[in-house]
């Protein structure tokens, strides 16, 4: 019996985790056991997420993503980083242009942490003249 190779990519975007994996198939894209348009509601969420399958030539792929933590814009990163290294693992000669349109590149910013005696992050209490 020959199983079909299964192709993997992490992607990470603030909070969230997202574990893509890609095979050749029909072309379903589920987001936690539910179709990508369905799980994500904005249309620039949508667009993220489909954004390097459009620019590899739209290549028939059954696409399985769980993705954790976060919001929605930043599910939609985490899932786009991911769907682009899986493809990377696929076909190496795919790396260049996906790296060409950035979306290979982590974007690494994180949440600031709370420091004590403060209000949040930065914000000071305020101050008393007497």
């Amino acid at each position: 019996m020959v199983t079909e190779r299964v192709y993997y990519g992490t992607g990470r975007r603030k909070t969230s985790r997202a574990r893509v994996f890609l095979k050749p198939g029909k072309g379903t894209f589920m987001v936690n056991g539910i179709k990508v348009d369905e799980y994500l509601k904005r249309i620039q969420a949508k667009v993220q997420a489909l954004k390097p399958l459009q620019f590899v030539g739209q290549q028939k792929f059954d696409i399985n993503v769980t993705v954790s933590g976060g919001g929605e814009m930043g599910q939609s990163a985490a899932i786009s980083l991911g769907v682009a290294r899986a493809l990377t693992a696929y076909d190496e000669s795919l790396r260049k242009v996906l790296k060409d349109q950035g979306l290979l590149k982590r974007d690494p910013r994180e949440v600031e942490r709370k420091k004590y005696g403060l209000r949040g992050a930065r914000r000071r209490g305020q101050h008393s003249k007497r």
